[in-house]
């Protein structure tokens, strides 16, 4: 009787481990689905979290000043932040505009003088068509050339479709924009929902956690906080860097649109590596118009701006912040910009840090276990 009862407990045990390994696969392939199909709201809502950590980093800087309870700091916080922005609309809106209109110009003008010296050279390039739809750009030379087609009054059936062909661009344009004044609205919201009470959503997030595990998630989610906290005033700090060097270099150079330049580096400057490069892409290209010794000058200004932002800030600035080796972040970012396009590309930083905190506390955990054995 004994060995029976033995057998049917073990099978017992057998068929039970069986049914929770099989919910465990089928929950993991079901997070994994639901990743996948919900990933620009998933993305949505963590950088809505990493502006709430970015102000209550902000917050608990501010408490070395004034002082005060969070709110009141975090409402200083917010009303700087407003101000400088107004002020830099202020001063700087028209010439940002002019000087955005004119990059626009410059680049598009700069892009065919590259295809161009690139077709001259047997070079493919029908990516960069930027012309008419049978790849012959429209030049007021040529249509001087070209004697004029007979101008017939368009059918009715042509004027309906090209005028559902523009109500169609219209609306996609509409609602392009609609998204991404949204998307920036649904950010700015969770960002000031999250700063306004941190301790609530902790709260929240260690309950979802088993009670037995609850001390090991809180530890772990406080390193999480205080690592993104201190990245994210590191990264404030090598953006505005990064902008005033680059503003003030172009405009010694001489290059027209200097500080929408400058604040396009800055920007970019939060995506370490592959920012980088497409900045320094762009104050090149921009630079072409002004003659081969400014965009000279400005490569040369793009190579000093990026041995900066890498061997002088970063290591100085971020040595307490993140320490993960520059290969690995740049296979992360080609990933995940690959999978999920800027979003990932973007955010890939701040999630390869969130990994690298996990996975540091596990190692740490590990390690009494190995040297008892």
């Amino acid at each position: 009787m004994t060995a029976s009862s033995e057998t049917a407990q073990t099978r017992r045990d057998l068929a039970w481990s069986i049914v929770v390994g099989g919910i465990g696969i089928v929950s993991f392939a079901a997070a994994l689905t639901f990743a996948w199909a919900f990933s620009a709201t998933l993305f949505l809502i963590f950088a809505g979290a990493l502006l709430g950590v970015g102000l209550t980093a902000m917050s608990h800087l501010m408490r070395h000043v004034v002082g005060g309870p969070h709110a009141l700091r975090l409402a200083l916080v917010c009303v700087l932040l407003a101000g400088m922005l107004s002020g830099v609309v202020a001063l700087g809106g028209s010439t940002i505009a002019q000087q955005a209109a004119v990059l626009s110009n410059t680049l598009k003008a700069q892009i065919v003088t590259v295809k161009d010296f690139l077709e001259q050279h047997g070079v493919d390039t029908s990516y960069l068509e930027l012309g008419s739809s049978n790849g012959t750009p429209a030049t007021p030379e040529a249509s001087a050339t070209t004697p004029a087609a007979p101008r017939n009054l368009p059918s009715a059936g042509a004027l309906a479709s090209g005028g559902g062909a523009i109500i169609s661009q219209t609306f996609k344009l509409l609602l392009g924009t609609v998204s991404v004044v949204g998307n920036f609205f649904i950010v700015l919201f969770l960002g000031l929902a999250f700063a306004a009470q941190p301790g609530v959503y902790r709260s929240g997030l260690l309950r979802l956690a088993p009670a037995r595990h609850r001390a090991s998630v809180t530890e772990v989610v406080d390193r999480i906080g205080e690592t993104l906290e201190r990245w994210l005033i590191a990264q404030m700090v090598t953006m505005v860097a990064v902008f005033l060097v680059t503003w003030i270099g172009l405009k010694l150079i001489g290059i027209q649109s200097a500080f929408i330049l400058g604040i396009q580096a800055g920007l970019l400057a939060f995506i370490p590596t592959v920012g980088a490069i497409i900045g320094g892409l762009i104050v090149v290209l921009a630079s072409l118009a002004s003659g081969w010794v400014a965009a000279a000058s400005a490569a040369v200004l793009f190579l000093g701006v990026h041995a900066l932002e890498s061997y002088v800030l970063t290591p100085i600035i971020q040595r307490q912040a993140l320490d993960i080796p520059p290969a690995t972040l740049f296979a992360f970012q080609i990933l995940l910009g690959v999978v999920f396009g800027l979003w990932g590309l973007a955010l890939a930083l701040p999630l390869v840090a969130i990994v690298k905190v996990v996975m540091d506390y596990l190692r740490e955990g590990e390690e009494p276990e190995s040297v008892s054995t």
